[in-house]
């Protein structure tokens, strides 16, 4: 039975991949960063309790890593952990920094330490490209890399960091360069959920009013079950490498916005507006992710439709405001 070490089990990606390796057989050991709400800390894993081994632990304390490791004593170590917000990344450059570049130097420290024949993923992410693109209009490992915010740039540092940590100590790091990707687990904070959770609470009348950012930006949305898929195969891969994972199709929020109302028989310009606070102060205009490697190397490709995923979220979030209601 291979054993998983997860760092940031109880986010959204970790709960998924959890599930995922344990419908594969593995033993499933995750970490969870302590905050004051401890009521919702392991919400999306409640259901996974009694399967899964978790216990608390820092990507800025190193000492906790160690500890997390030896414990577990892992074939395999995610690293989800992060600030993983790019907006708020502006306003807490420094925490961003610290934790989504120095604390995977801490995490790659503790396992040369520990469990140097570990397989390791590093959850990259598709800010990293920036306002680059290729002339075919898409994103791929070879694109180079310009980011445009704090998160960017830290997550920069850690795919870079990883890429030598493999070189300089032979360490199996590989990196998923992951575009965006969603389901009813994500943050309320994220566009996503936030325009489906509005649209619900104006559906049933509890709210008139939904404000947003950039409603043109474009982005390259998949579900987080696909992606979490991509992650195993890219750590059970025969040589430690970096791949792109994406859908390789784009759409705008204002897009994105139209189809959550619509399947709610709603015409979102009566009540969408924009709000300047929500803008970046340098905005990403647009990703469009080429996984090509991804589908020839690893025979990855992504299962539900960006469609799919708008009616999983609407249905999900409408079921839930009604069990409230009902309790």
């Amino acid at each position: 039975m291979k054993k998983a070490l997860i760092i940031g089990i109880a986010g959204q990606d970790g709960s998924y991949l959890a599930e995922h390796l344990l419908q594969q057989g593995y033993e499933v050991h995750g970490t969870l960063r302590r905050n004051s709400t401890p009521e919702h800390q392991q919400s999306r894993i409640h259901h996974l309790a009694s399967q899964v081994v978790t216990r608390y632990a820092d990507l800025n304390d190193q000492h906790s890593l160690e500890t997390a490791i030896k414990e577990s004593k892992p074939d395999e170590i995610y690293n989800l952990g992060a600030q993983s917000h790019v907006r708020i990344s502006y306003e807490v450059p420094q925490f961003t920094s610290q934790v989504n570049a120095i604390g995977v130097l801490n995490l790659l420290t503790a396992i040369l330490n520990c469990a140097p024949d570990a397989r390791i993923y590093q959850a990259s992410s598709s800010e990293m490209f920036g306002d680059s693109v290729d002339p075919d209009m898409l994103q791929r490992e070879t694109t180079p890399m310009h980011p445009v915010s704090p998160y960017g740039c830290a997550k920069l540092f850690s795919f870079h960091i990883m890429r030598n940590y493999r070189k300089a100590y032979g360490l199996f790091a590989a990196n998923g360069i992951l575009f965006n990707h969603e389901s009813p687990r994500r943050g309320s904070n994220f566009v996503t959920s936030k325009v489906v959770k509005a649209a619900c609470e104006i559906k049933l009348g509890r709210t008139n009013r939904l404000e947003l950012g950039n409603m043109d930006s474009s982005r390259d949305w998949g579900h987080a079950k696909d992606y979490v898929r991509a992650m195993a195969l890219i750590v059970n891969h025969k040589i430690a490498d970096d791949f792109v994972v994406a859908t390789g199709q784009t759409h705008t929020v204002r897009q994105l916005v139209s189809g959550v109302f619509g399947r709610l028989e709603l015409n979102y310009e009566d009540f969408v507006f924009q709000n300047p606070k929500y803008l970046r102060p340098e905005e990403l205009p647009y990703l469009k992710g080429d996984a090509s490697k991804a589908r020839e190397v690893l025979g990855w490709k992504p299962e539900v439709s960006f469609d799919e995923l708008i009616t999983e979220m609407v249905e999900s979030q409408m079921r839930q405001l009604s069990d409230r209601d009902a309790s």
